[in-house]
């Protein structure tokens, strides 16, 4: 997933570039100027969002496990029960920034998920963490799918899937910078105002959500035609060319907000969904654990700090190789294979990972797999964007994230249940394999189903 925070690579020279020469220069000049403004900010709040949601990651082999008495599959409960909130209102969230505007509804999200986040910092128990994590989905239902809406209120079809990856670049950056940001706090943090490091990684990684809530309250626009930021031509010739895209859209497929609940297209987008964010979440939640098992399989033994920056190695990698896969597919418009591809070698690659003779053979496995996981998800989203319109696109694509993150609650509960019920790693490995080469197979199937209706006036693939 790729985003940039504070750091990374400078987005503005990477996609003012990148705009689409076939533009009307005035619309060429207003999206180079809407990424440089949108992208880089709405990337960091994804970075904190990422961070906040999987930094228990971390916690658990960090001391919090321990002190919570947490088995594997209590461990793998608590980093999944965050989902079952999340996939709740979901649908309904995406619906109210559809409604109320995407400035309003997102500072809420963040306010609301950084005083939660904060908060855990102060759990007594596993049921107290298990409440928690809970709320915290139910407060940020919604940001996900609502800033991949909010994208198609500014960027054209063609530009869709690099910005994406622009903004979703922050998943693999907020592991890469979080995981020895993580490990840090907790080694060196131990004491803070009486905490133990794990309680103090909680509180200083919560509460930059509630300061960025109240940034986006003022910075976010809404549409291209509220910019006081682009030349009044530069607005009008932004916001016709979507309105026309988005009147292309509605009349050649005419899905209602129903029908995008209901479509088997959209139930089978999901389900390829599913399939990447299970080895996106179950990477994401149990790669350190793998990693601290190491000094028993190889006899290899890390610090705490070394732990995470080996854990930020295969997401660094991911990060470098999404952005040219996204303005390939963008280039080419090939969509489906440019989400298959890299979904079924990621697949087949992580099931290596345990059967290899040393950490460093492991991690090129382990950095395989997150290279197709990072290439796959963005140009996923130019998929279902090119079909769904208006407030169709808003439930559409909440259904689609819900129905995918669900595998957020699955991946590290089933990971945590396989490896106490196997004594290894290997058998959750096998799962995640299977579930994203399955993914990858069903994307390639649904090209061959017929579409709803002939997609040449959008010059893009059938989905």
């Amino acid at each position: 997933m790729t985003q940039r925070g504070g750091s990374g690579p400078d987005l503005s020279k990477q996609t003012g570039a990148a705009v689409d020469a076939s533009y009307d220069p005035l619309v060429r000049s207003a999206v180079r100027k809407s990424v440089r403004r949108l992208v880089p900010f709405v990337a960091l709040l994804y970075f904190v969002n990422y961070l906040d949601r999987t930094n228990i990651a971390f916690a658990g082999p960090g001391g919090m496990n321990d002190a919570l008495r947490l088995s594997g599959p209590m461990f793998g409960f608590a980093s999944g029960i965050f989902f079952l909130g999340y996939l709740l209102l979901e649908v309904p969230s995406n619906m109210a920034l559809h409604r109320f505007g995407a400035r309003r509804w997102i500072a809420r999200i963040l306010v609301t998920w950084g005083i939660i986040a904060s908060l855990v910092t102060f759990v007594p128990n596993a049921g107290t963490l298990y409440l928690l994590r809970f709320l915290l989905g139910v407060a940020e239902a919604g940001f996900f799918p609502g800033i991949i809406l909010y994208l198609t209120f500014w960027f054209p079809q063609r530009e869709r899937a690099r910005m994406t990856a622009l903004f979703m670049v922050a998943v693999p950056l907020s592991t890469a910078i979080g995981s020895p940001l993580s490990s840090l706090l907790i080694e060196h943090g131990h004491g803070w105002f009486g905490l133990d490091g794990w309680r103090v990684m909680f509180l200083v990684e919560g509460v930059p959500a509630v300061l960025l809530g109240v940034v986006t309250w003022f910075f976010l626009t809404d549409r291209p035609e509220a910019a006081r930021w682009l030349a009044p031509a530069e607005r009008d010739a932004l916001q016709r060319t979507l309105d026309a895209e988005q009147r292309t859209r509605a009349s050649a497929y005419k899905v209602t907000i129903l029908e995008s609940l209901t479509r088997p297209r959209v139930w089978a987008l999901a389900f390829v969904y599913f399939g990447v964010v299970y080895g996106l979440y179950a990477l994401g939640f149990f790669l350190p654990t793998i990693i601290a098992g190491f000094a028993e399989q190889y006899g290899a033994h890390y610090s705490i700090m070394q732990r995470g920056l080996i854990n930020a190695i295969p997401y660094v990698i991911g990060a470098i190789a999404m952005i040219p896969w996204a303005l390939h597919g963008d280039r080419t418009r090939e969509r489906v294979w440019h989400v298959a591809l890299p979904s079924i070698v990621g697949g087949i690659a992580i099931p290596v990972a345990l059967y290899l003779d040393s950490p460093f053979a492991a991690m090129v496995a382990v950095s395989v797999c997150a290279i197709g996981i990072m290439c796959a998800l963005p140009t996923f989203w130019a998929l279902p964007t090119n079909f769904l319109s208006g407030a169709a696109a808003a439930s559409g694509i909440a259904l689609i994230n819900s129905v995918g993150n669900s595998a957020g609650f699955l991946a590290p509960y089933i990971t945590g249940w396989l490896k106490d019920g196997t004594g290894s790693q290997k058998a959750g490995l096998w799962a995640v394999g299977i579930a994203m080469v399955l993914a990858g197979v069903l994307a390639v199937a649904l090209r061959t189903l017929p579409p709803a209706k002939d997609e040449s006036a959008a010059h893009e693939v059938k989905v």
